[in-house]
């Protein structure tokens, strides 16, 4: 059928597509391989369900969670299409009569898990009726560098070939642009279409609050314990933490435990349960992850640090589906960096265990017990040791667990360039976790979507922390207040590294104050001056004499940070420190700050040290920010109108009001009134980002004539 809306519209009772998926179903239809990275909850499923039966025949689906397959495999059953399913969890007859069926050719889809492709004489048997379209789902399984790797999903691209001229198309939600490469790769797409949309999850506030082990199951019942805040996914790092922590939160509303170790029934029955609303809560492993595709839930939590932020973006993904505001809370501590640390080092043998291993395989299958007594190893780190040979094309495993030589000689290289990715991967994590700039805009780069990656979300706990009901903060000190001044001050001249900043000031400006006596104080300054827009931290790198490279942070002012060196003046309700001796569970209560005396003066003036400091601190401003400049009548209302207008607008959205607009640029528009969107942003301190979110509202109260 070529009318692809009509048939959106009598499969699934849609009358629309969502934004995006309409050009990925005409050209899958039209049977181009393609790759599509979509965020979680975007309707990624959509794109190789409606192709499938548009073109007829029997689509092929390989899934790697058999609750993610279930459900997909449920969902499309109840639209009466013929669907069968091949894993793990059901019995052998039930496999068989997915065969047949798919052979008959009665099926719409067929499901099947990746390993399936190892049993001798499948993929012959899906060979002898070619299916009609082929999907890879959780694509990034199949990469080097993806963070779930399988080695089943590394080989699929042996068999596809049997399998052609169907088309291929692998969907993901966490690709970085190297997975993506990857992914067409390995597979073998033919001159794919590529469809990378959007990382950004407007509704999606997330916080990440450092807290010790001990207290995150207590702190997670207090934050669950506010219905607002249920139903709710929980992930926990282990099935044992799981399993307690569900107990915890069934003592107070309905929570169950889900993961890989529970009986397949058991599992079943608490997804449907959670599907259905009869239970609020499900406790999670990290490691299982789940194939859930509940819309309403308003909270993920995580009480560790996941291992990468691929994971982290998929898992808290699956919050908000609805559209409306969700959160995700992300508890963790320096001591899960050295966790992950160990589970990397436990799941990554060395090379030479691997060589040892790689040595004694031979061209016949051999059973693993033999090898790993003859070896003098542990059936655990056989185990590992193998599994990365096959990631490698050095080993090759059977449906018996039987392991031979795979043929490739050259492993180590790429072996050894996996281990560093991973490390790298629980590096990029803890530098999220520790970072104070906007979370969702962190993510964006993460992705490598540089269109989207200057455009804060608003909502985040750094974008608005006094909206946030994880973390709490207090109001600065008149002493912290001058420290943030200093800091201002040694970048005006030009960006620095954190550490250098560090030890410049506490040599100097900062020398006697806790900021200058402890690192962690002054990263806390500066992790509030990134809150409040005034400065911004990139990461950077450079090589050193060894040729080792050195990664670092790098800290630059802002234009509003210049604004605010330039009048001496900072505006202290917008610059919060994180109160590191208590995490809060935020109420409506506790969401209003306490407010000191120098908060209520909402200003500082500049100081002595300051001035002595900064000889350039009283600069020459452009003859549009002067203040000595007298308005017209009509000036004066514009300059009023666009100061309530700024005001609501930060209320509305929880940020500084300078966010919004600028003392500097707020004159100008002023002054020069500008008549369109081009003259609006040749005016300093308007950027794109700005004339896009505030520019048609800017202009409406310069020109009401010209916006209707």
């Amino acid at each position: 059928m070529n009318d692809l809306t009509q048939l959106l519209h009598t499969t699934f009772g849609f009358t629309s597509f969502r934004a995006n998926q309409e050009a990925v179903c005409r050209a899958v239809t039209d049977g181009r391989d393609a790759l599509l990275v979509m965020p979680t909850g975007a309707g990624k499923s959509l794109c190789y369900q409606l192709p499938a039966i548009a073109r007829g025949g029997t689509a092929l689906v390989v899934s790697p969670l058999i609750a993610l397959m279930d459900d997909q495999a449920g969902k499309l059953s109840a639209e009466g299409l013929r669907v069968g399913r091949i894993h793990s969890g059901l019995s052998r007859e039930d496999a068989r009569q997915a065969c047949r069926e798919y052979l008959d050719g009665t099926l719409n889809f067929l499901f099947i898990a990746p390993e399936r492709m190892r049993v001798p004489g499948f993929p012959e048997m899906l060979a002898r009726r070619k299916p009609s379209l082929i999907a890879i789902d959780e694509a990034h399984c199949i990469s080097a560098w993806g963070h779930d790797f399988r080695p089943d999903y590394r080989t699929l691209g042996e068999h596809l070939p049997k399998l052609r001229p169907a088309p291929i198309i692998a969907l993901t939600a966490t690709a970085t642009p190297a997975v993506q490469k990857d992914i067409c790769g390995q597979l073998a797409l033919h001159n794919p279409a590529l469809f990378i949309h959007g990382f950004r999850r407007e509704n999606l506030a997330i916080e990440v609050v450092e807290l010790s082990k001990p207290r995150r199951h207590e702190f997670t019942t207090k934050l669950l314990r506010e219905s607002g805040a249920r139903p709710a996914i929980v992930y926990a790092p282990s099935r044992r933490s799981a399993e307690e922590l569900a107990a915890e939160l069934a003592r107070h509303f309905p929570a169950a435990a889900y993961h890989a170790g529970m009986d397949p029934g058991v599992r079943e029955r608490v997804q449907a349960a959670f599907q259905s609303g009869k239970l609020e809560v499900v406790v999670a492993t990290i490691a299982f992850g789940m194939g859930i595709d509940k819309a309403d839930v308003r909270t993920v939590v995580h009480t560790a640090l996941p291992a990468s932020v691929e994971a982290f973006y998929q898992e808290i993904g699956r919050a908000g589906r609805d559209g409306l505001p969700a959160r995700s809370v992300l508890l963790y501590s320096f001591v899960d960096r050295k966790i992950h640390e160990g589970f990397l080092d436990r799941d990554y043998p060395s090379a030479s265990d691997l060589a040892r291993v790689a040595k004694a395989l031979t061209d016949e299958y051999l059973m693993p017990e033999p090898l790993w007594r003859k070896l003098k190893m542990t059936p655990d780190l056989f185990t590992k040791a193998v599994e990365k040979l096959a990631s490698q094309g050095a080993a090759q495993l059977d449906m018996a667990g039987n392991v031979r030589a795979g043929g490739a000689d050259n492993w180590r290289s790429g072996y050894e360039a996996q281990v560093a990715f991973r490390r790298e991967q629980i590096d990029r994590m803890m530098s999220f976790a520790e970072s104070n700039q906007c979370r969702m805009t962190s993510i964006i780069r993460h992705f490598g979507d540089t269109a989207d990656a200057h455009r804060r979300c608003g909502i985040c706990d750094a974008c608005s922390p006094t909206t946030a009901t994880a973390q709490a903060y207090r109001a600065p000190s008149q002493d912290e207040l001058r420290q943030f001044l200093f800091i201002l001050h040694e970048l005006d001249e030009r960006s620095r590294s954190t550490g250098k900043l560090f030890t410049t000031l506490a040599e100097g400006s900062l020398r006697g104050t806790a900021a200058g006596r402890d690192r962690k104080s002054f990263d806390s300054l500066l992790d509030a001056l990134v809150r409040s827009a005034l400065v911004e931290i990139v990461g950077d790198s450079f090589t050193n004499a060894e040729g080792n490279v050195i990664h670092y942070k790098k800290a630059s002012l802002t234009y509003e940070g210049r604004e605010a060196v330039e009048t001496g003046k900072l505006h202290a309700p917008d610059l919060l420190l994180e109160d590191v001796g208590e995490a809060k569970v935020s109420t409506a209560k506790s969401k209003k700050l306490k407010t000191s005396k120098v908060l209520r003066r909402a200003e500082i003036a500049q100081t002595s040290v300051a001035r002595k400091k900064t000889p350039n601190f009283h600069r020459e401003r452009p003859d549009t920010a002067d203040p000595a400049v007298v308005l017209t009548a009509e000036q004066q209302e514009i300059d009023e109108n666009l100061r309530a207008w700024r005001k609501s607008e930060a209320e509305r959205i929880g940020l500084p009001q300078f966010f919004v607009l600028g003392s500097t640029a707020l004159r100008s528009i002023v002054l020069l009134r500008p008549r369109s969107l081009a003259q609006l942003q040749t005016i300093t301190g308007i950027g794109p980002d700005k004339v896009n979110r505030f520019g048609a509202a800017i202009l409406q109260i310069c020109i009401p004539s010209l916006v209707p």
